[in-house]
């Protein structure tokens, strides 16, 4: 039957996707988008909506709560500084999205994702001269609200929850511990910062059918949650070589796809 093969199907997508993200402490978004594409056979418009929508519900909240029970923080005031800019821009990026091209979208994805490696492969060459932020006083409001506007941006306008901005902004630009940025980022897969962009793909009918987004949704629950397990028994500079390799191979593969299209 179509409706148990789109189940499976999409449970595979938010099985790898959810692994990734509860690994490296990024939102599922990049990894759904792309396998949405390759394994669901999705366009890029309707792979993009297809991710906001299923980030809704709190799918991360069980990867979140391992790196919470290992010793992680998280305070409050960088949730509401980094929530405030990620409303602001991810309104603005969804209806970006909607004007442009599914060629388009690619590219800017791969140029998106080169910067990411560029910024992740800076900070893991560059030598400490100081302590990692740990406090509110050592992290002022600005960086925080452009950090969240970036991610809240590139999920609008990219489908991939934002969470890989918020990591390597917190962790590349401000110096805020590997495993603590990571739980940052999770958090805003569980709080709902998204339905702005998700809204507008809604509203245009770019997802895919709801068999498949049940199955991401399962997967993602599951993948999550391993993901974060394995994570918190390695590592920071593992974390970040991890987090190099699945942004260079996301990079690749949507090159590919961009130069096919073409």
């Amino acid at each position: 039957m179509t409706w148990i093969h789109d189940i499976l199907a999409g449970a595979g997508v938010g099985l790898v996707a959810g692994l990734a993200s509860g690994f490296t402490g990024t939102s599922p978004g990049g990894g759904l988008v792309i396998f949405s594409v390759l394994l669901l056979g999705a366009e890029q418009h309707v792979a993009q909506g297809t991710s906001l929508i299923t980030q809704i519900p709190p799918t991360g909240l069980a990867g979140a709560r391992r790196y919470w029970q290992s010793g992680n923080r998280s305070p409050w005031p960088w949730i509401v500084w980094i929530g405030l800019g990620f409303l602001l821009g991810g309104a603005g990026g969804g209806y970006a999205a909607a004007a442009v091209s599914d060629a388009v979208l690619r590219w800017t994805y791969v140029v998106y994702l080169v910067a990411l490696i560029a910024m992740l492969l800076l900070r893991s060459e560059r030598k400490d001269t100081g302590s990692e932020a740990t406090s509110r006083d050592e992290l002022p409001r600005l960086p925080l609200v452009l950090i969240g506007s970036l991610a809240g941006f590139s999920s609008g306008f990219m489908g991939i929850g934002g969470g890989l901005a918020i990591t390597v902004g917190l962790a590349a630009g401000l110096r805020v511990p590997q495993h603590q940025a990571q739980l940052v980022s999770l958090i805003f897969s569980v709080i709902p910062t998204n339905i702005p962009a998700a809204w507008i793909y809604w509203s245009k009918g770019l997802i895919v059918g709801w068999p498949a987004i049940l199955g991401i949704l399962a997967g993602l629950w599951i993948g999550t949650d391993l993901g974060a397990r394995a994570a918190n028994g390695v590592s920071k500079s593992a974390l970040r070589k991890a987090m190099i390799a699945l942004v260079s191979l996301m990079a690749l593969y949507m090159t590919t796809k961009a130069l096919s299209s073409s």
